[in-house]
């Protein structure tokens, strides 16, 4: 069996030699600290706490371990992250791993090698000529064509497929894996997936190609073949008529208008934003991010200065790129997309659109709060690129003013609503309802009641009684209860020769994050309530929180079983582990056999009290070194402050150990009949 690569990791390096290659630290009792490198700040509100391998900054209250720290410095996922740290703890993460790592390096040459074909074709070819002239005549700069390495797709079948086989040694099944050739029907060789298009590089975060985005231009220029290598100098194109193979389709300007690259082992359109790796800087140093629909309109926002912009590739935004951004500092994200509220005209977003969104990042740790996910209203309808080229300053007014994505829905209901009649007004509280229901921040959900309230004259009390009714759909419990197929799922994971030991995967974890997951994964009726508790950041280790975050978000898209919580994770093979570690190890106490709801309730509770008493005793160790310095300093009224926190928080350990006392004696008595019930069963 593989060991536990994120364990291994830790045991090997400290979060203090980790953290102190980018924040220079001092040492302050049992703890280190320094300023925050994630906000700006003056005075110093960045704790290392090595007993617990943890790092927390109380200013903007970012925190969590090595891994977590990476993932927030770098704009990472946790997988690369491990990776990163791994190699540079010497451990080797094991070999199927090494090869997959090999492999996407291949095709990220690959990829690289077919843009830069791509990018001769548009600037040094007759073929390119009238894309490039398409281009410049939208108002795009050399400068900004060559920084983007823009590209085009000549319109025969296989253009590329030829050249990059007889002069890179790249062959079709390789071009076929990152989505650049498609099979001929016939079976026998493969043809261009793009032709005829404008092309768009894709690149990660990091700057690793990823994928394309194809644009057909206008007019589809005469077909044309490249005999000679386009990614030479000053090649010339040597034109010639396009032979159709027989029985292959019409030439692509007869397909659609825009064609992403279809799903890869680097490619996820779902979680990529385009062009993030040159917008996150910007988007870092703001706290703003502005999501636009299209490669052009991002573009064109580049080249007139707003680097804080990234387009979801022609699909509504999605979860998976709002988390993107966060990790970016990106506390407002604004939608600049060509609304139509009803959805109707094509290549638009509609209210649907808008309220699955608004659901899913209110039901999940999305990493920004929800009112701050806005909608921006352009100017007459004009597409992002028409209105950042014609009017600069119209642009910036648009985002400043971006409404709440909730407000406005209930503006739009509101339209849609006749409020002077009794059905009207219960059908647009019936319409934003829905939406409400899922909003766990209670301050915000409060403001939109009072919104609602304003609007329909309806009373708070009818209002909050509604709310709270929910619909029958969700009565009696619409998730599995994730007990048979979870073993199964355990059972043949933990069978294959490549399996992971789950003793070491537990090790990267804390001993109250491993109870509070295995009660959450045994009774799955306790997650919805304990969503409402606990984020996924309140969880102290970062291969916690990626499990925590599966299984929230397998819960939006019912029904919940744990086998979908594992498919989730396929990107991610040590949080995979984790999860049949703590499936495979049945305690008494946490086994879905042996455990009620009435138990697991009250585990779950000991577990977040405990979690809370251990983030309570951080701020009191750091308090305490405040209070040294201010004494060494005699600062009195900073003295006078720190004393009374310090009491505060004397108070507050006291009564979380009251309730974690009262929980324990609850927990006995059912407790005990869940060790009968299961001595009864071996007896």
């Amino acid at each position: 069996m593989a060991v536990g690569v994120a364990a291994e990791v830790k045991t090997k390096l400290t979060v203090v030699d980790v953290v102190g290659e980018t924040v220079q630290l001092k040492k302050a009792g049992t703890t280190f600290k320094g300023l925050c490198p994630f906000h700006g700040e003056k005075t110093a509100s960045f704790i290392v706490t090595p007993a617990r391998e943890t790092w927390h900054c109380f200013g903007c209250g970012e925190g969590g371990d090595i891994f977590s720290f990476v993932m927030r410095r770098d704009g990472i996922a946790f997988p690369e992250a491990l990776r990163r740290l791994a190699q540079r703890a010497g451990v080797e993460i094991d070999e199927r791993t090494s090869r997959e790592d090999a492999r996407r390096r291949r095709l990220h040459e690959v990829l690289d090698t077919a843009f830069a074909f791509y990018h001769a074709v548009l600037l040094n070819s007759e073929t390119g000529a009238a894309a490039l002239a398409y281009l410049r005549g939208r108002g795009f700069t050399d400068e900004s064509i060559e920084r983007a390495q823009l590209g085009f797709a000549p319109p025969d079948w296989d253009a590329l497929v030829r050249t990059l086989e007889r002069k890179r040694q790249i062959g079709a099944a390789e071009l076929t894996e990152v989505g650049l050739a498609m099979p001929r029907r016939s079976g026998r060789g493969v043809y261009d997936r793009f032709r005829g298009r404008v092309l768009f590089p894709i690149r990660d975060a990091t700057g690793n190609a990823t994928g394309l985005g194809g644009r057909i231009l206008p007019a589809a220029p005469p077909t044309a073949a490249i005999a000679s290598d386009p990614t030479a100098p000053d090649a010339p194109a040597q034109p010639a008529a396009a032979v159709r193979p027989a029985g292959q389709p019409a030439p692509d300007p007869d397909g659609p208008k825009y064609l992403n690259s279809p799903a890869t082992p680097l490619f996820d359109k779902s979680r990529t934003l385009y062009p993030l790796d040159r917008a996150k800087a910007a988007i870092r140093k703001s706290g703003i991010a502005v999501i636009v629909e299209g490669y052009t309109d991002a573009l064109m926002a580049h080249q007139a200065g707003f680097d804080n912009v990234v387009a979801s590739l022609g699909t509504a935004l999605t979860p998976g790129q709002v988390a993107l951004l966060t990790r970016y500092a990106a506390k407002k994200i604004v939608l600049a997309y060509d609304v139509d509220p009803a959805g109707e005209r094509a290549g638009t977003l509609g209210v649907t659109a808008l309220e699955q969104l608004t659901r899913q990042l209110a039901a999940t740790d999305a990493g920004v709060e929800l009112d701050e996910v806005r909608v921006a209203r352009l100017p007459d309808g004009k597409d992002p690129d028409e209105v950042i080229r014609d009017s600069p300053d119209a642009w910036r007014e648009a985002i400043r003013t971006a409404a709440p994505i909730v407000e406005y829905l209930i503006e739009f209901h509101a339209r849609s609503a006749d409020m002077r009649t009794t059905g009207g007004r219960a059908r647009f509280i019936d319409a934003i309802l829905p939406t409400l229901r899922t909003v766990r921040n209670p301050v915000l959900r409060d403001g939109y009641l009072q919104q609602l309230r304003q609007v329909s004259g309806v009373e708070e009390r009818v209002l909050l009684e509604s709310l709270h009714r929910a619909p029958e759909v969700a009565r009696g419990g619409s998730f599995a209860a994730g007990g048979g197929e979870s073993r199964i799922s355990a059972a043949t994971v933990l069978a294959s020769p490549d399996a992971f030991d789950p003793k070491a995967v537990l090790r990267a974890i804390d001993p109250v994050e491993r109870d509070l997951l295995r009660f959450l994964l045994s009774v799955p009726e306790t997650q919805e309530a304990t969503a409402e508790r606990l984020a996924p950041t309140d969880l102290p280790s970062q291969p916690a929180r990626e499990l925590w975050t599966a299984m929230l978000a397998a819960r939006q898209d019912p029904p919940y079983t744990t086998e979908r919580v594992f498919a989730r994770l396929v990107a991610d093979p040590e949080t995979q582990a984790l999860l049949v570690a703590l499936l495979e190890r049945r305690d008494a106490g946490t086994d879905a056999s042996t455990t009620d709801l009435r138990v697991a309730s009250q585990g779950i509770e000991q577990c977040l009290l405990r979690l809370e008493l251990d983030r309570l005793e951080e701020r009191t160790r750091w308090t305490r070194v405040e209070l040294g310095e201010a004494e060494r300093a005699n600062d009195r009224p900073a003295i006078e402050l720190l004393m009374t926190q310090e009491q505060h928080h004397n108070e507050t350990r006291k009564s979380l150990q009251r309730r974690m006392e009262q929980a324990s004696l609850l927990s006995r008595p059912a407790a005990a009949r869940a060790a009968a019930r299961t001595a009864g069963g071996r007896s």
